[in-house]
């Protein structure tokens, strides 16, 4: 019997040690459509970005359009799909926020959608990601690329309110330094920010950094499963290409002042191997939160007190009201004030 299991430090990774789980998992997952060079309406399919193609599914009306950022290794409907109740118990994010504005979400090559064994016993053990794999890892500035070119060849106007979880905070935060003039507002969910390796390897010790090194940059037992699997991490860790880029940019081309919602956890992370200094890493985590909410003039900063890392599934109504107070702001900037903090 094959289990999930959950790679810590920012990284929403299955790890599945059988082969034979992609077939089946190819087997179950919807089969997107052909690719369009123009997206209209709801849609979901597959788009060509020029010679391969990236899944994209929209849907609602309006502007400004929010564009949803998975975590590493998450699909798009990690943003609609609820893995923790059965379906349409709550309503989640994509579906709510398409009922006041435009919003849309994309796979990143090499992503999957987990399963819960336990609302789904027959399921799969994971759906691949239905877009065309790219050699990995990638960095950053990558997949930023990736973005720009799919909200391009779809026709997908601007501005942008660009939410993001865990390492896509790094993704969404240098797409808005690269393309200021798109970008108009901002949710961070627990997102990764470009000093946590660097304040990690200081913490710990060097035995504990090792361990926790090789368990975030690489997990060979997903690969070996997945080999297109999404790789965001480059070793050594404290000098990874990502972060790095985003540090140039905060310090070269720091975000234009607009609405920001920066959301943390409050239920500390599981420890990822005993010995774990969990009050430590946690006080950290929070600090580097904290300063993810002195990136622009009168950002909002809150804790989703019941949520873990994944606040979008943990609390989605929380997200949804975050970005609803995004949207708000951008279509009436004088509606926006510092002192207003989201609910918990």
């Amino acid at each position: 019997m094959y289990r999930h299991r959950m790679i810590w430090a920012f990284v929403l990774a299955a790890v599945i040690p059988v082969a034979s789980a992609l077939q089946a998992a190819d087997e179950q997952a919807a089969a997107p459509s052909a690719a369009s060079p123009v997206v209209k309406g709801d849609f979901s399919g597959r788009v060509d970005i020029g010679g391969r193609s990236l899944y994209l599914e929209c849907r609602g009306q309006g502007s400004p359009t929010v564009i949803l950022e998975a975590g590493s290794m998450g699909r798009a409907d990690v943003w609609s799909r609820d893995s923790l109740h059965p379906a349409g118990a709550r309503t989640m994010v994509l579906p709510a926020v398409a009922t006041f504005t435009r919003v849309c979400a994309y796979d990143r090559p090499g992503t999957l959608g987990e399963v819960n064994p336990k609302l789904d016993p027959q399921g799969p053990l994971f759906f691949p990601g239905r877009s065309d794999p790219v050699p990995q890892p990638r960095t950053a500035r990558d997949k930023v690329a990736d973005l720009h070119a799919l909200l391009s060849a779809a026709h997908i106007p601007g501005p942008y309110v660009l939410v993001a979880h865990s390492a896509g905070g790094l993704l969404v935060r240098l797409y808005a330094s690269t393309y200021p003039d798109e970008v108009a507002g901002m949710v961070l969910l627990d997102t990764t920010h470009e000093n946590t390796w660097l304040r990690f390897h200081e913490a710990l010790t060097p035995a504990q950094w090792a361990q926790f090194e090789a368990l975030t940059v690489k997990n060979q037992e997903l690969l070996d499963a997945y080999p297109e699997a999404e790789q965001w991490w480059t070793a050594p860790l404290e000098d990874d290409a990502s972060t790095g880029q985003v540090r140039k940019a905060r310090a070269g081309a720091p975000l234009r002042p607009m609405p920001l919602v920066v959301l943390a956890h409050g239920i500390p992370f599981d420890a990822p191997f005993p010995g774990w200094p969990t009050g430590k890493m946690e006080g950290i985590m929070s600090a580097l939160q904290d300063d993810l909410g002195r990136l622009v003039p009168g950002a909002r900063r809150g804790v989703a007190a019941k949520s873990g890392h994944n606040i979008h599934q943990d609390q989605p109504e929380l997200v949804i009201s975050a970005i609803r107070q995004v949207v708000d702001a951008v279509r009436d900037p004088g509606a926006w004030t510092a002192a207003a903090a989201p609910a918990k």
